[in-house]
Formats: C-alpha cells, sequence, structure tokens
C-alpha cells in the first residue's frame, strides 16, 4: 500500500466521512476563480481546492521528480502528466503530508491558508488537460452482447473478433467537454424504417453513455510499441465520462467504418482525475477471458476495478434525479491496461493528455445497462419514471448525471459527478419536431 493510502491519514480540515474526496483521494484538475480568467492547476480536498499554482509559486511544491514546481504554474496538467510515475507520486506525497492534522506547516499558517484553500463552490472547473487525441473502446462483453443480439440475434451477437481484441474506433477530441456543459441535440442523416431514401433532422433517438474516461500520462514514442507492463505506469488517471449518443444517426451511417456524426457532437467528463495510486486499494481481477489473449494481451496482474458506477435522469417535471443504472467497471472484459497496450501496438504514439474511453460499461443484469439502447432494449421497453413520464431516449431538457466511487479501508475514493442538459437542436429554434 502506498503511504498515502494509509486509511489512518487525516487532514486538518473538515471532512464528512462520507465525502467522495479524503485525503487519500487527492485528484488533480484545472479550475479559475471567479473573479479572474487564469487557469490553474489544484487538487480537491474535502469542499476545497488546494491551489497547486499559488503553492509553486511560493516555493512549496519542489522535489528530486517534479523540480521546482514550475510544472503547477502551467493552465493544463499536460506537462506534469509528461513527468512520469516518480513524479506523480511524489507529488502526491507532498500535497498529502502538507494537508496532515498532525503538519503544521500549512495548518498554522492562517495567510497562506486562505490563499491556497478555496471553497468548491467560489471555482469554476475547466477541462484538466489539453486533449490531443480521443479514442473510444467497445470494452464490456455484457453491452458488445446486448447490442449485437438487437441487431444480429444471440447467435451472432459478438463479431468474431471481438473476445481477441479490445475494439475500438478514433473520436473528435474537440467536443470533449467538462461537466456542466450542456449540449444540443445533434443534427444529421437518418433512415425510417419503411423508407427508401434517408431524411435530415435533429436526432429522435438520443442517448447517454456511462463510460469511464482514461487519460494517458507519459505515452510512447512513435513505432516503439507499448508493454502491458509499461502501460501500467503510463496512465494518469481516471475521470468519469459520458459519451453521447444518437442511435439514429449511427444506426444509418456506421457501415462500413463504424461511428461518425452520431457519436461527435459531445463527448461529457468528470473535472478530477483521480490518480491511479489513490484507486490502488480497488483492483480485483477482471472478467475472465476464454480464449487466451495474445501474449502482448496478456496480463498476470489484477486488472479490473472495484468502482461502483451509476447514471440518473431528471427531467423538467422531476425534482430531483432518478437512479436508472447501477453497475460497476470490475465488469469490463477488455481492461484499460490491455486497451493502452493494443492501441500502441502498431507503434501508435500515444502523448501526455491524451483521452480514452471504455466503452459503455453494463454488467450482467438488467439494472447495470448502462445506456438506454439496453434499458429500453431498442425503444421497444419504455423506462418508466417516477414523475409518471416514461422514456424511450432522451427528451430536450433532460439532464444526466453520472457518478462513481469506490469504497474500502474505511473511506470512499469518488470522482465526483459527470453532468449535462440536452438542449434543442440548433435550427434557429424555427422547426418544431416530434420526439419518439
Amino acid at each position: 500500500m502506498h503511504p498515502t493510502n494509509d486509511p489512518s491519514l487525516r487532514s486538518f480540515l473538515e471532512i464528512s466521512s462520507n465525502s467522495d474526496f479524503p485525503i487519500q483521494n487527492l485528484p488533480f484538475g484545472v479550475f479559475s476563480k471567479t473573479a479572474e480568467d487564469l487557469h490553474r492547476i489544484g487538487v480537491r480536498i474535502g469542499d476545497y481546492v488546494l491551489d497547486l499554482h499559488a503553492l509553486s509559486g511560493e516555493g512549496w511544491l519542489s522535489g528530486e521528480h517534479i523540480g521546482n514546481g514550475d510544472v503547477f504554474r502551467r493552465p493544463v496538467l499536460n506537462d506534469f502528466m509528461a513527468l512520469g510515475k516518480q513524479a506523480w507520486e511524489e507529488a502526491r506525497t507532498i500535497i498529502s503530508e502538507l494537508l496532515r492534522e498532525d503538519n503544521a506547516k500549512l495548518r498554522d499558517d492562517k495567510a497562506m491558508r486562505e490563499e491556497v484553500l478555496l471553497p468548491i463552490a467560489d471555482v469554476q472547473m475547466h477541462l484538466p488537460a489539453s486533449i490531443g487525441d480521443y479514442t473510444d473502446f467497445y470494452a464490456s462483453k455484457y453491452h458488445a452482447t446486448n447490442v449485437g443480439t438487437m441487431f444480429r440475434g444471440p447467435d451472432n451477437a459478438l463479431q468474431p473478433n471481438y473476445l481477441h481484441l479490445p475494439v475500438g474506433y478514433h473520436g473528435r477530441a474537440s467536443s470533449v467537454v467538462v461537466s456542466g456543459t450542456d449540449l444540443h441535440r445533434p443534427m444529421g442523416q437518418t433512415i425510417a424504417p419503411d423508407a427508401d431514401s434517408p431524411a435530415f433532422g435533429p436526432c429522435k433517438l438520443l442517448d447517454y453513455e456511462l463510460e469511464v474516461g482514461v487519460f494517458v500520462g507519459t505515452g510512447n514514442e512513435l513505432g516503439s510499441p507499448m508493454t502491458i507492463s509499461r502501460a501500467r505506469d503510463s496512465i494518469f488517471g481516471l475521470v468519469l465520462m459520458n459519451d453521447w449518443s444518437a442511435r439514429d444517426i449511427q444506426k444509418w451511417e456506421y457501415v462500413p467504418l463504424g461511428p461518425f456524426l452520431s457519436k461527435n457532437f459531445g463527448t461529457s467528463i468528470s473535472p478530477w482525475i483521480v490518480s491511479m495510486t489513490a484507486l490502488e486499494p480497488f483492483l480485483v481481477d477482471g472478467e475472465a477471458q476464454d480464449p487466451e489473449p495474445l501474449p502482448y494481451l496478456k496480463d498476470n496482474q489484477p486488472g479490473g476495478f472495484n468502482l461502483h458506477l451509476e447514471a440518473l435522469v431528471q427531467t423538467e417535471r422531476m425534482a430531483s434525479p432518478y437512479r436508472i443504472t447501477q453497475t460497476n467497471m470490475k465488469y469490463l472484459y477488455w481492461t484499460i491496461y490491455q486497451q493502452l497496450t493494443h492501441h500502441a501496438v502498431t507503434g501508435c504514439n500515444l502523448r501526455p493528455g491524451d483521452l480514452f474511453g471504455t466503452g459503455t460499461v453494463s454488467g450482467p443484469s438488467k439494472e447495470s445497462r448502462a445506456c438506454l439502447l439496453e434499458l429500453t432494449w431498442r425503444g421497444q421497453e419504455p423506462l418508466d419514471l417516477p414523475s409518471g413520464e416514461s422514456r424511450k431516449f432522451l427528451l430536450d431538457g433532460d439532464r444526466l448525471i453520472i457518478k462513481g466511487w469506490g469504497q474500502a479501508n474505511g473511506y470512499n475514493i469518488g470522482f465526483g459527478e459527470v453532468i449535462g442538459t440536452i438542449l434543442p437542436a440548433v435550427e434557429s429554434q424555427a422547426k418544431a419536431f416530434q420526439h419518439p
């Protein structure tokens, strides 16, 4: 166990016992103060943000691997990510020590505390990194089987390659947005079941996909594949992800090259990147893999994570969100380390700040289906809500919330939330259209 995961550690700050952000978490993010536009790197602790930009400016963050801490005076985390695992853990150790209840340095310096500890309610969160590339995988066998069954029948649910490699596609990094960013319903081509040609208009089958996002740290050089063991040291941390999906646009466009416009209009992520060190207590064996993967994908160490994930919806008529999905990251068939290794096996260069998604994290039960396509079985089984409404897919004004956390050793390690509301399609608001 890393010393910063010691369950006996306590902060001098008052932190609720059920907080997502105890001293054992310390996730990294980027924020700005209400009164300024400067983007600053910070760490979440309880209901506060620790301003690393200010701390480094005062010389409080320095070490063998992080140098004088100048990487914390950048507007994004990419330069810090590029330093590698030793630097990440060194910074985590220094920050943990500063926040401990038995360390007087920050605890007893009232002026410094007021400068560097900011209430979370007083800051604006931003994307934590400059995301150069974004790749989305399809790593849940349960999700792939359900979707395949809907479209090809149970006997042909999985494509022949699925049990041999992590299937993925390259997404659009420019439309990755931070939690709290609302998205317009996308426009595109769709085709009615009885039509001979497509029509253009707003998506009618808009969906969420509950995923986990993975930030690359050190990456690899062009032409240099990555081993499983190297992949373990190259991942900076995890976020929650909602990879919004336009199902009717996707159905028409995806043959033969896969998703395009149905996915590129928006991907939402939570603002705090939880480090792999903080997540060590939740490592578990992944799903059994049969047949055995090829040697470059074989991993003898635990690669799953026992992290509870849930999705909630709140319509305009509902006073509070209603949970519609309960699942767990441990249900992924292909681990994040296998995904990263496969991505780089050709020599494709992954860079600090690159992002990839696990794909929809569905599990074996109906309640663990992690998108409406599965929950309503392609719209044939509408979802009943406590407001008396029902949903096949998302309507304008619907708000979708994703939460996630692990619980071990008497504390929670959480991600907070990723939230987004669906706004009407941008067609000058002139043409109304009929929802399903």
